[in-house]
Protein backbone atom coordinates (compact mmCIF):
# COMPACT_ATOMS: atom_id res chain seq x y z
CA UNK A 1 0.00 0.00 0.00
CA UNK A 2 1.65 3.62 -0.80
CA UNK A 3 2.08 6.28 1.68
CA UNK A 4 0.34 9.35 1.49
CA UNK A 5 3.03 11.19 2.54
CA UNK A 6 5.33 9.46 -0.21
CA UNK A 7 3.23 12.52 -2.39
CA UNK A 8 5.05 15.48 -4.47
CA UNK A 9 2.99 17.93 -2.62
CA UNK A 10 4.93 16.75 1.06
CA UNK A 11 8.41 17.54 -0.25
CA UNK A 12 11.57 16.46 2.24
CA UNK A 13 9.15 13.67 3.47
CA UNK A 14 9.38 9.70 2.35
CA UNK A 15 8.10 6.51 4.64
CA UNK A 16 9.91 3.43 3.36
CA UNK A 17 8.01 0.20 2.40
CA UNK A 18 8.03 -1.80 5.71
CA UNK A 19 9.44 -5.35 6.17
CA UNK A 20 7.69 -8.28 5.39
CA UNK A 21 6.01 -10.77 8.41
CA UNK A 22 8.91 -12.14 10.12
CA UNK A 23 9.16 -16.09 10.76
CA UNK A 24 7.94 -17.01 14.45
CA UNK A 25 10.99 -19.30 15.41
CA UNK A 26 14.33 -17.86 15.55
CA UNK A 27 15.79 -18.74 12.50
CA UNK A 28 19.28 -18.16 14.24
CA UNK A 29 18.62 -20.36 17.11
CA UNK A 30 20.29 -23.53 17.50
CA UNK A 31 18.42 -26.76 17.84
CA UNK A 32 18.50 -27.70 21.75
CA UNK A 33 20.44 -31.26 21.43
CA UNK A 34 18.58 -33.73 24.10
CA UNK A 35 20.41 -35.10 26.97
CA UNK A 36 22.14 -38.63 26.93
CA UNK A 37 20.16 -41.40 28.50
CA UNK A 38 22.24 -42.32 31.27
CA UNK A 39 22.21 -45.90 32.42
CA UNK A 40 21.84 -47.22 35.84
CA UNK A 41 25.75 -47.28 36.66
CA UNK A 42 25.72 -43.74 35.23
CA UNK A 43 23.37 -42.75 37.85
CA UNK A 44 25.33 -44.05 40.62
CA UNK A 45 28.76 -43.61 39.44
CA UNK A 46 27.64 -39.77 38.98
CA UNK A 47 26.13 -39.75 42.75
CA UNK A 48 28.89 -41.45 44.65
CA UNK A 49 30.97 -38.92 42.76
CA UNK A 50 28.73 -35.97 44.23
CA UNK A 51 27.73 -34.47 40.54
CA UNK A 52 24.59 -32.39 42.09
CA UNK A 53 22.88 -32.29 38.03
CA UNK A 54 23.16 -36.27 38.11
CA UNK A 55 21.64 -36.52 41.62
CA UNK A 56 18.85 -33.98 40.57
CA UNK A 57 18.11 -36.56 37.92
CA UNK A 58 17.69 -39.26 39.89
CA UNK A 59 15.69 -37.59 42.05
CA UNK A 60 13.10 -36.79 39.40
CA UNK A 61 13.18 -40.34 38.33
CA UNK A 62 11.90 -41.30 41.84
CA UNK A 63 9.33 -38.61 41.90
CA UNK A 64 8.02 -39.87 38.42
CA UNK A 65 5.22 -42.13 37.79
CA UNK A 66 6.16 -44.13 35.20
CA UNK A 67 7.00 -47.57 35.06
CA UNK A 68 10.14 -47.13 33.04
CA UNK A 69 11.24 -44.48 35.22
CA UNK A 70 10.52 -45.88 38.43
CA UNK A 71 12.56 -49.21 37.23
CA UNK A 72 15.84 -47.56 36.86
CA UNK A 73 14.98 -45.53 39.67
CA UNK A 74 14.95 -48.71 42.21
CA UNK A 75 17.71 -49.82 41.25
CA UNK A 76 20.08 -47.01 41.38
CA UNK A 77 18.31 -47.00 45.07
CA UNK A 78 19.43 -50.51 45.72
CA UNK A 79 23.32 -49.42 44.72
CA UNK A 80 23.37 -46.52 46.81
CA UNK A 81 22.12 -48.18 49.91
CA UNK A 82 25.20 -49.67 50.68
CA UNK A 83 26.47 -45.71 50.87
CA UNK A 84 23.81 -44.44 52.79
CA UNK A 85 22.58 -44.20 56.20
CA UNK A 86 25.63 -42.07 58.01
CA UNK A 87 23.86 -38.61 57.50
CA UNK A 88 21.94 -36.59 60.46
CA UNK A 89 18.17 -36.65 59.46
CA UNK A 90 16.43 -33.41 60.91
CA UNK A 91 12.66 -33.06 60.40
CA UNK A 92 11.53 -29.46 60.69
CA UNK A 93 7.89 -28.57 60.98
CA UNK A 94 5.79 -25.45 62.29
CA UNK A 95 2.53 -23.84 61.30
CA UNK A 96 2.58 -22.37 57.83
CA UNK A 97 4.35 -18.55 58.44
CA UNK A 98 6.40 -19.52 61.60
CA UNK A 99 9.50 -19.00 59.78
CA UNK A 100 10.45 -22.52 58.50
CA UNK A 101 12.12 -21.98 55.33
CA UNK A 102 14.24 -18.79 56.98
CA UNK A 103 15.23 -20.89 59.83
CA UNK A 104 16.40 -23.42 57.45
CA UNK A 105 18.32 -20.97 55.31
CA UNK A 106 20.54 -20.06 58.56
CA UNK A 107 20.66 -23.65 60.40
CA UNK A 108 21.75 -24.41 56.74
CA UNK A 109 25.08 -22.19 56.91
CA UNK A 110 25.52 -22.84 60.61
CA UNK A 111 25.67 -26.55 59.16
CA UNK A 112 27.93 -25.49 56.01
CA UNK A 113 30.36 -23.08 58.31
CA UNK A 114 31.27 -26.08 60.27
CA UNK A 115 32.29 -28.14 57.20
CA UNK A 116 29.43 -29.89 56.54
CA UNK A 117 27.42 -30.37 53.37
CA UNK A 118 23.61 -30.48 53.67
CA UNK A 119 20.51 -31.17 51.53
CA UNK A 120 17.23 -29.92 52.04
CA UNK A 121 14.18 -31.62 50.85
CA UNK A 122 11.49 -28.81 51.28
CA UNK A 123 7.60 -30.21 50.58
CA UNK A 124 5.91 -28.14 49.04
CA UNK A 125 1.74 -28.27 49.15
CA UNK A 126 0.02 -28.98 46.07
CA UNK A 127 -3.35 -27.10 44.86
CA UNK A 128 -6.12 -29.64 45.41
CA UNK A 129 -7.90 -27.85 42.21
CA UNK A 130 -5.23 -27.72 40.21
CA UNK A 131 -2.78 -30.39 41.77
CA UNK A 132 0.11 -27.22 40.95
CA UNK A 133 2.87 -26.19 43.43
CA UNK A 134 4.41 -23.02 43.37
CA UNK A 135 8.13 -25.07 44.47
CA UNK A 136 9.67 -21.49 45.75
CA UNK A 137 11.45 -22.65 48.48
CA UNK A 138 14.93 -21.81 46.91
CA UNK A 139 13.76 -18.46 46.67
CA UNK A 140 13.05 -17.92 50.33
CA UNK A 141 16.35 -19.53 50.80
CA UNK A 142 18.27 -17.03 49.27
CA UNK A 143 21.81 -17.55 51.04
CA UNK A 144 21.82 -21.27 51.53
CA UNK A 145 20.87 -21.86 47.64
CA UNK A 146 24.22 -20.08 46.64
CA UNK A 147 25.87 -22.08 48.48
CA UNK A 148 27.94 -25.06 46.22
CA UNK A 149 27.58 -27.66 49.46
CA UNK A 150 23.63 -26.76 49.79
CA UNK A 151 21.67 -29.26 47.57
CA UNK A 152 17.92 -27.76 47.73
CA UNK A 153 15.00 -30.20 46.42
CA UNK A 154 11.55 -28.69 46.80
CA UNK A 155 9.01 -31.23 45.65
CA UNK A 156 4.95 -30.55 44.97
CA UNK A 157 2.67 -32.64 47.73
CA UNK A 158 0.53 -33.77 45.33
CA UNK A 159 -1.62 -35.04 48.17
CA UNK A 160 0.18 -37.84 49.47
CA UNK A 161 0.20 -37.95 52.98
CA UNK A 162 0.05 -34.54 54.03
CA UNK A 163 3.69 -33.91 51.37
CA UNK A 164 5.63 -35.92 52.62
CA UNK A 165 5.75 -40.04 51.13
CA UNK A 166 8.17 -43.02 50.51
CA UNK A 167 9.82 -40.70 47.57
CA UNK A 168 11.14 -38.49 50.14
CA UNK A 169 12.49 -41.86 51.85
CA UNK A 170 14.09 -42.82 48.75
CA UNK A 171 15.72 -39.47 47.81
CA UNK A 172 17.43 -39.01 51.49
CA UNK A 173 19.43 -42.30 50.45
CA UNK A 174 20.16 -40.93 47.14
CA UNK A 175 21.47 -37.17 49.31
CA UNK A 176 23.28 -39.92 51.38
CA UNK A 177 24.85 -41.68 49.20
CA UNK A 178 26.23 -38.64 46.97
CA UNK A 179 28.03 -37.43 50.48
CA UNK A 180 25.42 -34.97 52.06
CA UNK A 181 26.13 -35.76 55.69
CA UNK A 182 23.20 -33.32 56.70
CA UNK A 183 19.10 -34.25 55.75
CA UNK A 184 16.73 -31.72 56.36
CA UNK A 185 13.13 -32.77 55.87
CA UNK A 186 10.93 -29.21 55.64
CA UNK A 187 6.86 -30.21 56.20
CA UNK A 188 4.42 -28.91 54.61
CA UNK A 189 3.24 -28.12 58.37
CA UNK A 190 -0.30 -29.20 58.20
CA UNK A 191 -2.67 -32.27 57.91
CA UNK A 192 -0.49 -35.49 58.85
CA UNK A 193 2.83 -35.01 57.08
CA UNK A 194 4.67 -34.58 60.48
CA UNK A 195 3.71 -38.27 61.38
CA UNK A 196 5.26 -39.22 57.54
CA UNK A 197 8.22 -37.18 58.01
CA UNK A 198 9.04 -38.27 62.27
CA UNK A 199 8.84 -42.15 60.35
CA UNK A 200 12.09 -40.79 58.36
CA UNK A 201 14.29 -38.66 60.41
CA UNK A 202 16.36 -38.85 63.26
CA UNK A 203 15.28 -35.65 65.34
CA UNK A 204 12.25 -33.95 65.00
CA UNK A 205 12.21 -30.06 65.36
CA UNK A 206 9.14 -27.96 66.05
CA UNK A 207 8.91 -24.41 65.16
CA UNK A 208 6.25 -22.36 67.44
CA UNK A 209 5.41 -18.81 67.20
CA UNK A 210 4.86 -16.01 70.17
CA UNK A 211 2.22 -13.17 70.61
CA UNK A 212 -0.18 -14.71 67.58
CA UNK A 213 -2.89 -14.86 70.32
CA UNK A 214 -3.21 -17.87 72.65
CA UNK A 215 0.15 -19.74 72.86
CA UNK A 216 -1.79 -22.81 74.19
CA UNK A 217 -3.47 -23.27 70.66
CA UNK A 218 0.03 -24.01 69.80
CA UNK A 219 -0.10 -26.62 72.20
CA UNK A 220 -1.16 -29.97 70.54
CA UNK A 221 -0.44 -33.69 71.84
CA UNK A 222 0.06 -35.36 69.20
CA UNK A 223 2.43 -33.17 67.52
CA UNK A 224 4.33 -32.20 71.24
CA UNK A 225 4.55 -35.65 71.74
CA UNK A 226 6.62 -36.42 68.13
CA UNK A 227 8.74 -33.21 68.93
CA UNK A 228 12.49 -34.01 69.95
CA UNK A 229 13.11 -30.40 70.22
CA UNK A 230 10.89 -26.68 70.43
CA UNK A 231 11.89 -23.64 69.38
CA UNK A 232 10.13 -20.33 69.57
CA UNK A 233 11.11 -17.92 66.56
CA UNK A 234 11.13 -14.18 66.14
CA UNK A 235 12.55 -13.62 69.75
CA UNK A 236 13.84 -10.29 68.99
CA UNK A 237 12.40 -6.42 69.00
CA UNK A 238 9.04 -6.10 71.17
CA UNK A 239 8.58 -9.93 70.91
CA UNK A 240 11.09 -11.37 73.09
CA UNK A 241 9.04 -11.16 76.39
CA UNK A 242 6.69 -13.08 74.68
CA UNK A 243 8.67 -15.65 73.46
CA UNK A 244 9.86 -15.86 76.59
CA UNK A 245 6.60 -16.16 78.01
CA UNK A 246 5.57 -18.88 75.44
CA UNK A 247 8.90 -20.83 75.77
CA UNK A 248 8.04 -21.69 79.57
CA UNK A 249 4.12 -22.51 78.95
CA UNK A 250 5.91 -25.11 76.37
CA UNK A 251 8.21 -26.36 79.40
CA UNK A 252 5.28 -26.59 82.00
CA UNK A 253 3.27 -28.37 79.16
CA UNK A 254 5.94 -30.86 78.48
CA UNK A 255 6.10 -32.09 82.34
CA UNK A 256 2.43 -33.43 81.66
CA UNK A 257 3.55 -36.07 78.72
CA UNK A 258 4.87 -38.97 79.34
CA UNK A 259 8.84 -39.97 79.18
CA UNK A 260 9.80 -39.95 75.16
CA UNK A 261 10.84 -43.80 73.71
CA UNK A 262 14.30 -42.31 73.93
CA UNK A 263 14.30 -40.99 77.32
CA UNK A 264 15.16 -37.64 76.06
CA UNK A 265 14.08 -34.84 77.74
CA UNK A 266 12.92 -32.29 75.09
CA UNK A 267 14.14 -28.51 75.14
CA UNK A 268 12.60 -25.43 74.25
CA UNK A 269 14.59 -22.66 73.00
CA UNK A 270 13.75 -19.05 71.90
CA UNK A 271 15.74 -17.42 68.80
CA UNK A 272 15.58 -15.27 65.58
CA UNK A 273 15.69 -16.66 62.66
CA UNK A 274 15.57 -13.24 60.62
CA UNK A 275 18.31 -11.82 63.05
CA UNK A 276 19.87 -14.65 63.23
CA UNK A 277 19.80 -14.95 67.10
CA UNK A 278 20.61 -18.07 69.13
CA UNK A 279 21.04 -20.22 66.32
CA UNK A 280 24.14 -21.95 67.99
CA UNK A 281 21.96 -22.58 71.28
CA UNK A 282 19.36 -24.55 68.79
CA UNK A 283 22.19 -26.65 66.78
CA UNK A 284 24.15 -26.89 70.32
CA UNK A 285 20.50 -28.73 71.15
CA UNK A 286 20.87 -31.13 68.28
CA UNK A 287 24.06 -31.66 69.12
CA UNK A 288 23.31 -32.96 72.34
CA UNK A 289 20.66 -34.87 71.24
CA UNK A 290 22.54 -37.24 68.54
CA UNK A 291 25.55 -37.69 71.32
CA UNK A 292 23.04 -38.66 73.99
CA UNK A 293 20.68 -41.30 71.46
CA UNK A 294 24.08 -43.21 69.92
CA UNK A 295 25.41 -43.78 73.46
CA UNK A 296 22.13 -45.08 74.36
CA UNK A 297 21.77 -47.33 70.94
CA UNK A 298 18.71 -45.46 70.83
CA UNK A 299 19.58 -44.27 67.07
CA UNK A 300 20.42 -47.72 65.50
CA UNK A 301 16.66 -48.95 67.17
CA UNK A 302 15.19 -45.93 65.68
CA UNK A 303 16.96 -46.45 62.05
CA UNK A 304 16.14 -50.20 62.00
CA UNK A 305 12.00 -49.75 62.91
CA UNK A 306 11.88 -46.34 59.85
CA UNK A 307 13.24 -49.14 57.88
CA UNK A 308 10.45 -51.84 58.64
CA UNK A 309 7.96 -49.18 58.69
CA UNK A 310 8.58 -48.08 55.25
CA UNK A 311 8.80 -51.60 54.04
CA UNK A 312 5.12 -52.04 55.36
CA UNK A 313 4.07 -48.30 54.15
CA UNK A 314 5.57 -49.73 50.58
CA UNK A 315 3.48 -52.93 50.76
CA UNK A 316 0.06 -51.57 51.66
CA UNK A 317 0.57 -48.45 49.00
CA UNK A 318 1.48 -51.39 46.02
CA UNK A 319 -1.48 -53.25 47.29
CA UNK A 320 -4.00 -50.40 47.16
CA UNK A 321 -2.65 -49.43 43.46
CA UNK A 322 -3.23 -52.59 41.82
CA UNK A 323 -6.50 -53.19 43.91
CA UNK A 324 -7.85 -49.79 42.57
CA UNK A 325 -6.36 -50.40 38.82
CA UNK A 326 -7.91 -53.49 38.50
CA UNK A 327 -10.32 -53.42 35.52
CA UNK A 328 -12.81 -55.59 37.13
CA UNK A 329 -12.83 -54.28 40.27
CA UNK A 330 -13.26 -50.56 38.48
CA UNK A 331 -15.92 -51.50 37.20
CA UNK A 332 -17.86 -53.39 39.68
CA UNK A 333 -16.68 -50.51 42.13
CA UNK A 334 -19.02 -48.11 40.25
CA UNK A 335 -22.29 -50.19 40.66
CA UNK A 336 -21.81 -50.83 43.98
CA UNK A 337 -21.42 -47.35 44.27
CA UNK A 338 -24.83 -46.54 43.39
CA UNK A 339 -26.65 -49.23 44.59
CA UNK A 340 -25.16 -47.88 48.17
CA UNK A 341 -26.00 -44.61 47.62
CA UNK A 342 -29.96 -45.84 46.26
CA UNK A 343 -29.73 -47.73 49.87
CA UNK A 344 -29.97 -51.15 47.75
CA UNK A 345 -27.42 -52.29 49.81
CA UNK A 346 -25.56 -51.91 52.83
CA UNK A 347 -21.71 -50.31 52.79
CA UNK A 348 -20.56 -53.73 54.64
CA UNK A 349 -21.85 -56.04 52.16
CA UNK A 350 -20.97 -53.83 48.93
CA UNK A 351 -17.62 -54.15 50.46
CA UNK A 352 -17.32 -57.35 50.43
CA UNK A 353 -18.68 -58.30 47.25
CA UNK A 354 -15.72 -56.05 45.68
CA UNK A 355 -12.96 -57.68 47.80
CA UNK A 356 -14.60 -61.34 46.99
CA UNK A 357 -14.31 -60.19 43.11
CA UNK A 358 -10.54 -58.67 43.22
CA UNK A 359 -9.63 -62.13 45.12
CA UNK A 360 -10.83 -64.22 42.60
CA UNK A 361 -9.25 -62.23 39.78
CA UNK A 362 -6.25 -62.67 42.04
CA UNK A 363 -6.50 -66.21 42.09
CA UNK A 364 -6.96 -66.41 37.94
CA UNK A 365 -4.16 -64.91 37.72
CA UNK A 366 -1.92 -67.25 39.56
CA UNK A 367 -3.32 -70.61 37.59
Amino acid sequence: MEHPENDSAYKGLQVNTGVGSQPIVNPYRKARRARPQLSVNDYVEGILKGDVSVLGRAVTLVESTAEAHQAIAQEVIEKCLPYSGKSRRIGITGVPGAGKSTSIDVFGLHVLRQGGRLAVLAIDPSSERTHGSILGDKTRMEKLSQEKDAFIRPSPSAGSLGGVARKTRETIVLCEAAGYDNIFVETVGVGQSETAVHSMVDFFLLIQLAGTGDELQGIKRGIMEMADGIVINKCDGDNVERAKLAASQFRNALFLFPPTPSKWKPEVITYSGYYELGIDLVWDMIDRYFDYVKQTGYFERKRNEQAKYWMIETIDEQLRSHFYNTPEVKALLEQKEMRVLNNEQSSFTAAKDVLDCYFRVLREEMK
